[in-house]
């Protein structure tokens, strides 16, 4: 979100900047499908499409077009495998393609567009060919649609706003932790407490969506499918068995509690007397996290962003 603030202040202040966006790569690339970089025509740089020789030599030539009339619209490719045609000046192997698109103040409702999906916790795709630079509500069933057959003839769309919801249940001091990193890792997230006036959670500014609710009807309030995520991490042992026997037999790509083994023994026993199974019980990640002997709640969060992104990236 902040790269595309960036823009809008740019195209607002009515200056032309580029923006360069790697549409594809292959092999051990340091830039990956949708890495963006921006680069204004006061010399102002945000973002990467890689980084090392490649990416200075790209910004240059952005700064050098940026000052034109008429500023063109191309696609480079750079080979990572040092001084051969299309190269790089980088020897890490694999190759990618970048678009330079140049914007002006015609292009700030696009980017109002984009902002706004991202807000509002909504989805859309972004359309880059070689004549436009397109915001639409167009929902994308993959992250990256795109082809080129010639330098003239591509495209590439981007799906834009969070394909994953990470649900936080529990508002406490581990909530904001884990807020706040997952929302720098792309995640939508939502948090719940059932107490009113909570500190930590009227506190929490990097939540997207915070919630007071009842436990007893948390289940209406989380989406059930594959990208959905649900943390459960309220203050006492109760909250949280309430809480999983609500969730338990719903679908989700994950669903975890945070607790120490001794705690998640005692429930476990408890489920299984109420009629809930082992393979049910099997189904969830308890304790939350990946063991890195987490003393902090930002610790605690690191397990817990590893854990998840590893499942989320699994069948890529």
């Amino acid at each position: 979100m902040i790269f595309w603030q960036h823009i809008l202040n740019k195209l607002k202040d009515n200056e032309k900047i580029y923006v360069l966006t790697v549409i594809e790569n292959h092999g051990s690339s340091p830039g990956r499908k949708g890495f963006k970089m921006l680069v204004a025509e006061d010399g102002f740089i945000f973002g990467s499409i890689g980084g090392g020789v490649m990416e200075f030599s790209l910004v240059e030539e952005a700064q050098q077009l940026v000052i034109l009339d008429n500023s063109p619209t191309f696609i480079k490719k750079q080979i990572h495998k040092g001084n051969i045609k299309d190269g790089s000046g980088m020897i890490c192997s694999g190759e990618q393609t970048v678009a330079f698109h140049c914007l002006d103040n015609k292009h700030i409702s696009v980017v109002k567009d984009i902002l706004n999906c991202l807000k509002n916790g909504e989805k859309g795709t972004l359309n880059l060919t070689p004549t436009s630079f397109h915001f639409s509500h167009k929902v994308l069933e993959n992250k990256f649609d795109y082809a080129i057959t010639s330098t003239t003839n591509w495209h590439f769309e981007e799906h834009i706003g969070s394909k994953e919801t990470l649900y936080i249940v529990g508002g406490g001091h581990v909530g904001v932790a884990v807020s706040e990193l997952f929302i720098k890792l792309g995640f939508y997230v939502i948090i719940f407490d059932n107490r009113e006036n909570l500190n930590t959670l009227e506190n929490n500014t990097f939540a997207n969506k915070k919630l007071v609710v009842n436990y007893e009807e948390i289940d209406n309030y989380i989406t059930k499918g594959n990208t959905s995520y649900v943390a459960i991490m309220t203050n006492k042992y109760t909250d949280d068995k309430l809480v999983l026997s609500k969730l338990l037999k719903n679908d989700y790509k994950f669903l975890g509690v945070l607790g120490s083994k001794a705690k998640l023994k005692t429930m476990w026993e408890v489920l299984l007397k109420e009629g809930f199974t082992q393979e049910e019980l099997n189904t969830i990640y308890a304790p939350i996290g990946i063991s890195i002997k987490s003393e902090t709640v930002e610790e605690i969060a690191v397990s817990i962003a590893a854990q998840i992104i590893q499942i989320k990236n699994s069948e890529k």
